[in-house]
C-alpha cells in the first residue's frame, strides 16, 4: 500500500480544478503548473502551490515531461495524475514518473502502449475476440470502399480525421490527415477504414484495480459530434437492447484484462444502424465525459483512481446504477462560422444552481488562442432521461454568459430536438441540422428596447429630480438608440412611458420590466467595463449590444477582396506553389490557419489572382490581420 500526500496535476483548466476537488476532500495537498498565459487562472490560484512551465505553446509548457517531473519533485509531490489530453496517453512519461520515485495516477506504461497506436490496438482487440471494422488500404481502395474514414494513428480528439467520399479526393485527404497528425501527435501516421453512416458512438467506462477486478461502469452514447469531437453526452447510452449492453460491457472487460489493466479507462464502440458494435479505441485515461457515469453511479472516479493507485482493492461489483445524466460541453465558439472559435475576455459565467458544472473559468478570466475552447462541462442529473434532457436544458438556457460567443443556444435547441428527444441518436445529427439549429435568431428589438431603457435609466444614488425626471422629460419626442447585435442593426425609438406594441412597468439600469405582446417579462441588463457591449438576457434569448457610434470609422473599410484572419492563431500552412500573381477558384483552400486545437481553412472568395500573400507557415497572426488579397476576375 502506498500512502499519498501530495497530487500534481499534469493539466490546466477544468479538469485541473476538477481533479484537485476530490485532492482536497482526501485530504492531499495539490501542485498546479502552469505555462505563462495561464498564470492567472483558476487552476493555478486554486492549487495550494503553482510551478511556471516557461513558455505559451504546449509543446514548450505542458507537454514537457522532464519539466512537469521536475516540478513535482521540487514542490514535494509524490503523485502525478496527467487529467486527459497532453501527456495522459505518454507511455514514456508514465515511466518517467514512476523512475523518479512518484506514483503514477494512471494505468501501466505497458497498456498505455498497447493502446497508443490504434493500428496495434485493433490488432490486439482482434486476437482477444472483439468485433473490429475491416482496414482498408488506401492504395487500393476502390469505388466500393467508400465512404472511408481515415484516422490519425497516434491519437484523438478528432485530429487527424477525414471523411473521404470520393477517391479523387483521397490523396488530398491522406496528405492533409498526416500533416495535421504530426503536428498535433508527432506521429503522421494515419489508416483507413469503412465509414459508418449513422452509426452511434457508444462507449464503457471501465475502472480496473491490480487485484483483477475490472468493472464495467455501464455505457454513454457520445453521438452528437462536431469536427468528430464530443458535444453532448449521456449514460446510460439509450435504446440498446439488453443483450448488447452485455456484449458492449463483455468486450470492454476482455479489452481491458488483455492488456492487464489498472485504474479508469474507456473502451469506445461504434454501433451500426442495424445494432452491430466494432471496437474503435481505448482511451487509458479519465474521459471529459466522465460526470455523467459518475452522477448514475454515485462514484468519484478520480477518488478512485487514486485509491487504486494506492493499492486499494475494489469491491467485487460496483453499485448499482440509477436514473440519468446528461452533460453538454459549453464551447467559445460560433456553430454558425464553421465553429470558429473566440477569444477574449469571459465578463460573466453564471449557470442556475442545481445541476453541476465543471469549468476552468471564472468572471473576468481571459481566453486564449493556445488551448482548448471549451468553458465548461454542465451535467444534469434525474430518475428519467427526458427530466435529465429537460433540465439541462433549462439550466443552458437560463445562463448568463457575457463576452464571448458561445454554442449555449446550439445546446439547448439540439437538447429540445424531437429527435434527440426522442433518443434518435447518431454522428450524422449535425450535417442534417446544423442550419435548421442555428439559424432563425429571434427578434431582439425587444432586447434592444431594454438595453436603451437601462442606460437612460438613473442608478438608485441619483438625486430625486433626476430619477423623477426621467419620466417626464420631453413626453411628445421619443429617444432613439443603435445597437448591432449578431450582424444586424437595432433601431428603437421609446417614449420614458411608452413604446409602440410594449408597455414599459419598470426600469433600472441593471433590470428592465417589459410587457411584451401581453406579457410581462423581465430583461436583466449589464454593460462590460470598457462600455462597448451591452448584454441582455431574457426567456426571449441572450443578445449582445454594440452602440452604433455616430459617427463611423473610414479605417473600417477594407480592400475589397481582402482575406482576414478570423481569429488570433498560428499559420500551420500555405497551398503548395502559392506566390502573388497566382490563379485561384473560389473556394479554394489557399491557408491552413490553427487556433484553440482546431484547423481552420481559409478559402479564396472568388476566383481570380492572388494579388499579395502576407502570411507564412509557422507565422502568428492576430485576429482581423491581413492574410492575402484575391482580385476577382472580370464577369463576363
Amino acid at each position: 500500500m502506498t500512502n499519498l500526500t501530495s497530487l500534481l496535476v499534469a493539466n490546466r483548466g477544468e479538469i485541473a480544478v476538477r481533479i484537485f476537488r476530490t485532492a482536497r476532500a482526501l485530504g492531499l495537498a495539490t501542485v498546479a503548473v502552469h505555462s505563462d498565459p495561464d498564470a492567472d487562472a483558476l487552476h493555478v490560484r486554486d492549487a495550494d502551490a503553482a510551478v511556471r512551465l516557461p513558455g505559451a505553446a504546449p509543446a514548450d509548457t505542458y507537454l514537457r515531461g522532464d519539466l512537469v517531473i521536475k516540478a513535482a519533485l521540487a514542490a514535494g509531490a509524490d503523485a502525478v495524475h496527467p487529467g486527459y489530453g497532453f501527456l495522459s496517453e505518454n507511455a514514456d512519461f508514465a515511466r518517467e514518473v514512476l523512475a523518479a520515485g512518484l506514483t503514477w495516477i494512471g494505468p501501466p506504461p505497458e497498456a498505455i502502449e498497447a493502446m497508443a497506436s490504434k493500428t496495434r490496438a485493433k490488432d490486439l482487440m482482434r486476437t482477444a475476440g472483439v468485433p473490429l471494422l475491416d482496414p482498408v488500404d488506401p492504395a487500393t481502395a476502390t469505388p466500393a470502399d467508400l465512404p472511408l474514414l481515415l484516422k490519425a494513428a497516434a491519437g484523438g480528439g478528432g485530429r487527424g480525421m477525414r471523411v473521404v467520399r470520393d477517391l479523387d479526393h483521397l490523396k488530398e485527404a491522406l496528405d492533409a490527415a498526416s500533416a495535421e497528425a504530426r503536428s498535433a501527435f508527432g506521429d503522421g501516421e494515419v489508416f483507413a477504414e469503412p465509414y459508418v453512416e449513422r452509426g452511434r458512438h457508444v462507449e464503457v467506462q471501465i475502472l480496473a484495480d491490480a487485484h483483477g477486478t475490472v468493472w464495467a461502469l455501464g455505457t454513454r452514447d457520445c453521438s452528437l459530434q462536431r469536427r468528430h469531437q464530443k458535444v453532448i453526452e449521456e449514460a446510460p447510452a439509450p435504446g440498446l437492447p439488453e443483450d448488447l449492453r452485455e456484449s458492449l460491457h463483455a468486450a470492454a472487460v476482455a479489452a481491458a484484462r488483455a492488456v492487464s489493466y489498472q485504474g479508469a479507462g474507456t473502451v469506445e464502440f461504434l454501433v451500426t444502424a442495424e445494432g452491430r458494435p466494432y471496437f474503435l479505441e481505448m482511451n487509458t485515461r479519465l474521459q471529459v465525459e466522465h460526470p455523467v457515469t459518475e452522477a448514475v453511479f454515485g462514484l468519484d472516479l478520480v477518488a478512485l483512481q487514486l485509491r487504486v493507485a494506492e493499492g486499494e482493492a475494489l469491491p467485487p461489483a460496483p453499485p448499482q446504477p440509477t436514473g440519468h445524466a446528461v452533460e453538454a460541453r459549453l464551447y467559445a465558439e460560433d456553430p454558425a462560422q464553421d465553429w470558429r472559435p473566440q477569444t477574449g475576455v469571459l465578463h460573466t459565467l453564471a449557470i442556475p444552481g442545481g445541476i453541476r458544472v465543471d469549468t476552468g473559468f471564472t468572471d473576468g478570466d481571459t481566453v486564449g488562442i493556445h488551448y482548448d475552447p471549451m468553458l465548461a462541462k454542465v451535467v444534469a442529473h434525474a430518475p428519467t432521461r427526458a427530466g435529465a434532457v429537460r433540465a439541462l436544458a433549462a439550466a443552458l438556457a437560463g445562463a448568463r454568459i457575457h463576452g464571448l460567443t458561445t454554442n449555449r443556444e446550439l445546446l439547448v435547441r439540439s437538447l429540445r430536438h424531437p429527435e434527440f428527444a426522442a433518443g434518435q441518436l447518431d454522428t450524422g445529427f449535425y450535417d442534417r441540422h446544423l442550419t435548421a439549429l442555428t439559424g432563425g435568431a429571434p427578434d431582439a428589438t425587444p432586447a434592444a428596447l431594454a438595453a436603451a431603457l437601462a442606460e437612460a435609466a438613473p442608478g438608485p444614488d441619483a438625486p430625486l429630480a433626476a430619477r423623477l425626471g426621467g419620466w417626464r422629460n420631453v413626453r411628445s419626442q421619443p429617444q432613439t438608440r443603435r445597437y448591432t447585435a449578431a450582424g444586424t442593426e437595432y433601431e428603437v425609438q421609446y417614449h420614458p412611458v411608452n413604446h409602440p406594441g410594449i408597455r414599459v412597468v419598470a426600469t433600472t439600469p441593471t433590470l428592465v420590466t417589459l410587457e411584451v405582446e401581453g406579457i410581462r417579462r423581465a430583461f436583466h441588463v449589464k454593460q462590460n467595463s470598457n462600455k462597448t457591449e451591452i448584454y441582455v438576457d431574457s426567456a426571449l434569448g441572450a443578445h449582445t449590444f454594440t452602440p452604433v457610434p455616430r459617427f463611423p470609422d473610414p479605417q473600417d473599410r477594407t480592400e475589397p477582396g481582402s482575406l482576414l484572419a478570423p481569429m488570433p492563431g498560428t499559420v500551420v500552412r500555405v497551398a503548395e506553389g502559392l506566390a502573388p500573381g497566382s490563379p485561384v477558384t473560389a473556394g479554394q483552400p489557399l491557408l491552413w490557419l490553427e487556433a484553440m486545437k482546431m484547423e481552420h481553412r481559409i478559402l479564396a472568395p472568388a476566383s481570380g489572382t492572388l494579388t499579395a500573400l502576407h502570411a507564412a507557415t509557422g507565422q502568428q497572426v492576430e485576429f482581423g490581420a491581413l492574410l492575402a488579397v484575391v482580385q476577382e476576375e472580370p464577369q463576363a
